[in-house]
């Protein structure tokens, strides 16, 4: 949630305070707000690790790949640099032409594979934060809390840990889905 955001809630509440009186403001206390941490949840749930270990199985050959064809770019340019100078202009272009080639080919598979990690993640951890929204509802439910913020440092800048529900979810949500 922006700052932005959040003034505009606060105003919210400022302004039914101010027309509904103390009925508003009093309802303002009564609201529990607690928070959850939702990336260490992911990865800490028992789903949320396997999901992160067969994206790492799935994709380590693919980054041994990558690797390889950057080991190889940079011993072709160190290469074109030594030679270079003993070259005459044409092959000095033909070869600078195969090795930008050969880059822009490997920028290519770069971002292809960033891509195809990115959505393979998002097939994998989709369904388990969808579970996890769950379990945190029912957590603050049963915890009567009114309102559940996501814990992180570009959203939540102080909470106190008894609000914190990320232990909480991640116990209820493996207990919920062994097997």
């Amino acid at each position: 949630m922006s700052v932005f955001n959040f003034r505009s809630i606060s105003s919210a509440f400022l302004v039914a305070a101010l027309m509904v009186g103390g009925t508003a403001a009093h309802a303002a206390e009564d609201l529990k707000i607690a928070t959850v941490d939702m990336q260490k949840a992911l990865q800490s749930v028992e789903a949320g690790k396997k999901a992160k270990a067969q994206l790492e199985k799935e994709f380590s050959q693919l980054k041994k790949q990558i690797e390889g064809e950057e080991a190889a770019l940079k011993k072709m340019d160190e290469e074109f640099k030594k030679q270079s100078l003993v070259m005459n202009d044409e092959a000095r272009a033909k070869k600078q032409g195969e090795l930008q080639e050969r880059f822009m080919k490997y920028q290519e598979m770069r971002a292809r594979s960033q891509m195809d990690i990115q959505k393979k993640e998002k097939d994998l951890t989709g369904p388990i934060i969808g579970k996890l929204r769950g379990v945190i509802s029912e957590t603050a439910k049963a915890k009567g809390y009114g309102l559940v913020l996501e814990r992180n440092e570009n959203t939540v800048l102080f909470s106190l840990d008894k609000d914190d529900l990320t232990a909480d979810v991640i116990s209820a949500f493996n207990k919920a889905n062994k097997g």
